[in-house]
């Protein structure tokens, strides 16, 4: 029988949600409008499958440390949780270019120092004494 809060104890079941999920939500913005691209479709379905491993892995840090309540947990949920962000800049950016830039920022120097961030904060759990 299927009780929703075993999706967190059955990690294939957790993946499936997080996959179809995020391809629903992303259909209509940034993959139907793309689709008969050829290789830059390839690339977008690069940044949404990083964005799907983001999400699966971001919850699966929280339920953790939601259960252990360490620092490191702490630390490694909010480096995923920026990975989400890093890797929907990325997106946004290599779907729309040069549309939803900061000012003088690009926005893919956003999602590259966002990923510099989730490094450093996994590297901050890494080396953590707790």
């Amino acid at each position: 029988m299927f009780k929703p809060e075993n999706i967190l104890e059955r990690k294939s079941t957790l993946f499936s949600v997080v996959v179809t999920g995020v391809i629903a939500i992303l259909a209509i913005p940034i993959i139907i409008p793309h689709l008969f691209h050829g290789y830059h479709l390839a690339h977008i379905f690069l940044h949404i499958g990083g964005i799907t491993l983001a999400v699966f892995i971001s919850t699966l840090a929280i339920s953790a440390y939601f259960r252990l309540r360490t620092k490191r947990l702490l630390l490694s949920a909010v480096a995923f949780t920026t990975f989400i962000g890093a890797e929907s800049a990325l997106l946004v950016d290599s779907s729309y270019p040069n549309v939803f830039d900061f000012g003088i920022l690009p926005l893919d120097e956003v999602g590259h120092l966002l990923t510099f961030i989730t490094l450093g904060l996994l590297a901050l759990g890494v080396f953590r004494n707790d």
